[in-house]
């Protein structure tokens, strides 16, 4: 585990005082790191009853125990209602959330089944994922607390300042001018601050403005390849629900398209992300004009974001690094593109 959020997996001891308080979870016998996520950390562990995942909470922002529970209690009931998630183990008590030494824990089910990216789905696969993202949001209407009113003059959910990008991207300049040794990734980030500066002075207008309450909702959060299971061509857990919160519901649709059919020369492929789109409208009861809002705000999201430079060279943590190239080449082709993705999501 790259960079200094790594955290020291459970030790022995800790392990056999987590699992004694599960009944017939058994004695453990091996604890291997998952090698995915960036937040917080998995294990797969065997024990003497068979094979569970276990979650250790460590990321400030999701590490909470009332929180934790909150997600929990989200996935249990979704469960119930038939949605794909793997919901935690209950201890002896009925509890998810153990804290041990500081720190929390939970135990879930093993689930067998891989990640699969968009190039690995079908067009039909990929409505089948826009219709499951679109479930989610309304299930998750049902089972989570409903929305409070907007206050009076309260705003809405902000988008970036262009401004406070022009000083990000001087600041992180800087830093990539003076990594030694200089990298290959060094000239790349290079490349596309100064791309991306010249493309925010020539788009500045077109900022948007903050998002309508009328179109937050309950969402999943993370929605991307690594947190969905398949098992053969059928996801069978949605997981990491760690950003679980009210946001735009839509935007969300957007950025997970973003991510899973996105192809390595930083383009979208945009005949599966219009068969996803149409099925997330459908299943989500989402009208074109909130895609189309929608849009526009990840573009310039992305046209903004710097969080994988920041994690690098601010962070001095580089498991984003593989992420970058096509992400950042997505923002400038999608700038150029912008007619085209926009009819992919609302036709």
């Amino acid at each position: 585990m790259i960079g200094s959020t790594a955290t020291a997996p459970p030790t022995g001891e800790t392990l056999h005082a987590l699992l004694r308080r599960y009944e017939n979870a058994g004695s453990p016998l091996s604890c291997e790191p998952v090698a995915e996520g960036l937040l917080n950390r998995g294990y797969r562990l065997a024990t003497t009853r068979g094979r569970f995942f276990l979650k250790l909470y460590v990321d400030s922002a999701t590490a909470d125990r009332t929180v934790i529970a909150r997600q929990h209690r989200a996935t249990q009931r979704l469960d119930e209602l038939g949605l794909p998630v793997a919901p935690p183990l209950p201890d002896a008590d009925g509890g998810t959330v153990t804290v041990l030494g500081g720190r929390c824990f939970a135990l879930y089910p093993w689930v067998d089944g891989r990640h699969r990216d968009g190039a690995e789905l079908t067009t039909g696969q990929s409505r089948r994922l826009g219709a499951l993202l679109g479930l989610v949001h309304t299930r998750l209407e049902q089972v989570q607390p409903p929305q409070p009113p907007p206050a009076e003059g309260r705003p809405g959910h902000a988008s970036a300042d262009p401004r406070r990008t022009f000083e990000l991207i001087d600041e992180l300049l800087d830093q990539v001018r003076g990594h030694r040794p200089r990298e290959t990734f060094d000239e790349l980030a290079e490349h596309r601050l100064l791309e991306r500066r010249a493309l925010l002075e020539r788009h500045a207008h077109r900022r948007p403005p903050d998002a309508r309450e009328a179109m937050t909702g309950w969402v999943h959060g993370d929605f991307h390849p690594l947190n969905l299971l398949y098992r053969e061509d059928e996801p069978v857990a949605i997981i990491d629900w760690d950003r679980l919160g009210v946001q735009p519901r839509a935007e969300e649709a957007v950025r997970a398209a973003a991510i899973f059919f996105v192809q390595p020369s930083g383009t979208l492929d945009l005949a599966k992300t219009a068969a996803y789109a149409r099925a997330y409208r459908q299943a989500a009861d989402a009208p074109p004009d909130e895609l189309a809002a929608a849009v526009h705000r990840v573009w310039w999201e992305r046209l903004n974001d710097f969080w994988m430079l920041r994690w690098r060279y601010q962070r001095r943590d580089r498991r984003a690094d593989p992420l970058f190239p096509a992400s950042s080449a997505l923002a400038v082709w999608w700038t150029g593109a912008y007619d085209a993705v926009m009819d992919a999501f609302t036709d």
